[in-house]
């Protein structure tokens, strides 16, 4: 054991935010801190690293251990170059590299005795230095800022002109080169593109040490973290296995809560039943026995109903007007800024209900594209052309079309004066706008309240096709699901980007991705788009016929991809109806042992041949039926 919290307790004023919390963390071991915003979580490593008391409890690391945390927010002002405020992690190796030159320089100058001291001091510094990976801490240092998504043009920028998300860069990439025993990681992934996330990912499987992560990214949870610790109303619990297991499980544990539930309320219900029936004797007796039940019923430990986020999720908006089914056609479009050249002779369709997403790396021109739809920005060429009934709903990362002086309530009045008051409160309660929740003003939200009110205005509006930029951002993993259900029970169109790559295969139906001034299609989700990446993003050659093969292929890979996905269907249907039939003919056995049991039955030999023989060919029938069945669910 590496670490462990033992019976944390932390409030702010009335607020109990963590609650009796214990855990441990083993060597090597890489674990997820999940939880609602506002849960505790970043409270939680502030205390572990000692930068916030607890109220009781204690953190024990073990001894010698070290620890590196990367905050959120990062507010360094350093006239430091990027490249040199990472080599100063590397300062013990820099200086036994200057001892290894100044060392060498001496020995040309002596002999003997004096030679053999400064040769030994030599041994010795070389192997420290071999033993420090000295000989590869520049590519070292350079692989790290490549990975997290700075090019080498811009290692000589100072620190202090880099934006909020490059400064968290900066500080990761310092964390991941010291090396410390726990890392602690709040959020470390906001500011980084899919190629860095993906980067990011492999060097923290790889690390020898432990880790641990508060993080919204479904995605990267799945494949880095091996258990989990959920904080839910100040609660902390362990899950082992990564994000679908903890899913899965926590599901699994809702359900037996559930029904722990409803059996104690039908037996509490019981109980009063008796009760009441036993005074309505009015008998001394009967009342004596009804007063022991009640006394019985009070001492009773009442089971809390378990509540869940998917009680308020199962919703779903449908535009007012149905588009055609052509809804959006792009030929040709080219734009670039300057010498830069974002996209050029882009040419894709939309059609009506697709859900397609769109990736690439950070500075791409994702969301340029989103305004050139929207005629928030020229395009340098092409054309965008509108299918019939098509009305475009928007939604920026900035928010811009909320009001910030009115409250949530007066903004959703505001724009749909015809709702009830009981139907805004339901549509912001979807959205997890609870009770007095309604009544705080736009300004005061945080960026994740404010992109779900943003969310729940859009999907009421009469738009048929919705734009989304960054959809996820800032949401916590609850409101993802929100939107996802949402989404995939929208009946109108989207085009969206986003780099959630969880929140995209849940959702899109489409990916095309941004590569090399083009849009490549794929059709399927972000598992599809990593299994055939590398065929269909391979680097373009000259030849005519090389370019004639990859779009033979990519064709064929569709056309290969349909079918199996029409043969999965045909598959899904015949288990149910297989299904079906295995309950009607277990349903007509059950009918004949009951006839052949009954009086007027039972002394009838003909009757009773007739029904041994329909229950023979029946059980025939069903023993093949269930063969069939366990060959198709295999």
């Amino acid at each position: 054991m590496i670490l462990s919290c033992n019976h944390i307790n932390k409030a702010f004023g009335m607020d109990d935010i963590l609650k009796d919390v214990s855990f441990h963390i083993e060597d090597h071991e890489k674990v997820a801190i999940v939880g609602i915003n506002g849960a505790g979580k970043s409270t939680l490593l502030k205390i572990i690293i000692g930068e916030e008391p607890a109220d009781s409890g204690e953190v024990v690391i073990a001894k010698g251990k070290t620890l590196g945390y990367l905050a959120q927010h990062q507010d360094t002002n350093s006239e430091e170059t990027i490249y040199h405020s990472l080599l100063e992690i590397k300062k013990d190796i820099l200086k036994l590299e200057d001892k290894i030159r100044f060392l060498e320089n001496e020995m040309k100058h002596v002999e003997g005795a004096e030679l053999e001291t400064l040769l030994d001091q030599y041994s010795k510094a070389t192997t420290a230095f071999e033993q420090a990976n000295g000989y590869a801490y520049k590519s070292e240092v350079v692989g790290v800022l490549k990975g997290l998504g700075f090019e080498e043009e811009e290692f000589n920028r100072k620190i202090n002109s880099l934006s909020g998300g490059q400064k968290t860069r900066v500080a990761l990439a310092k964390l991941l080169l010291t090396k410390p025993d726990i890392i602690l990681l709040d959020e470390p992934i906001n500011h980084l593109d899919m190629g860095s996330i993906a980067w990011l990912e492999t060097f923290l499987l790889n690390y020898q040490g432990s880790v641990i992560i508060v993080a919204h990214d479904r995605y990267f949870l799945n494949r880095i973290v091996s258990k989990v610790i959920e904080l839910d109303m100040g609660v902390g619990t362990v899950f082992l296995g990564n994000y679908s297991d903890y899913s899965a499980k926590k599901a699994q544990l809702r359900e037996a809560q559930l029904k722990a539930y409803f059996k104690q309320q039908q037996e509490i219900k019981h109980q009063q039943e008796v009760i009441t029936k036993l005074k309505s004797f009015n008998r001394e007796k009967s009342i004596k026995r009804a007063e022991s039940r009640e006394k019985m019923l009070d001492k009773l430990e009442r089971l809390d109903k378990p509540m869940s986020a998917d009680d308020s999720m199962q919703i779903e908006f449908h535009p007012a007007v149905t588009s055609g089914n052509d809804v959006m056609n792009v030929e040709g479009l080219t734009k670039s800024f300057g010498n830069l050249t974002l996209f050029k002779d882009v040419n894709f369709e939309i059609k009506r209900g697709e859900r397609v997403a769109i990736i690439g790396d950070n500075g791409t021109g994702k969301t340029t594209l989103l305004k050139i739809i929207n005629e928030m920005v020229k395009a340098d060429a092409g054309t965008i052309t509108l299918g019939a009934k098509v009305e475009i709903g928007y939604y920026d990362q900035e928010q811009q079309l909320l009001h910030e002086e009115k409250t949530l309530f007066d903004e959703m009045q505001d724009a749909y004066p015809d709702m009830t008051n009981t139907q805004i409160r339901n549509i912001l309660a979807s959205f997890l706008f609870t009770n007095d929740d309604v009544f705080k003003l736009v300004g005061d939200l945080s960026g994740g309240e404010r992109g779900r009110l943003s969310l729940a205005k859009l999907m009421l509006s009469d738009s048929n096709f919705l734009i989304l930029d960054e959809p996820t951002n800032h949401l916590d993993i609850v409101s993802k699901e929100i939107l996802e259900n949402a989404l995939n029970h929208y009946s109108g169109t989207v085009l969206y980007v986003s780099h959630d790559r969880y929140f995209i295969n849940q959702t899109a139906t489409r990916i095309l991705a941004l590569h090399n001034e083009n849009f490549v299609n794929f059709i399927g989700n972000y598992d599809y788009y990593l299994e055939k990446k590398d065929i269909l993003l391979a680097p373009k050659v000259e030849e005519a016929t090389s370019k004639v093969s990859t779009e033979t292929a990519a064709k064929a890979d569709w056309k290969s991809n349909k079918e199996a996905q029409a043969a999965e269907r045909k598959r899904k249907n015949e288990i149910q109806r297989i299904e079906k039939e295995i309950v009607k003919v277990e349903a007509r056995i059950d009918e004949i042992d009951e006839e052949a049991a009954s009086d007027g039955v039972a002394t009838n030999a003909h009757r009773l041949v007739e029904l041994m023989k329909e229950k023979d060919q029946l059980s025939k029938k069903l023993d093949d039926l269930y063969e069939r069945w366990s060959e198709l669910d295999s």
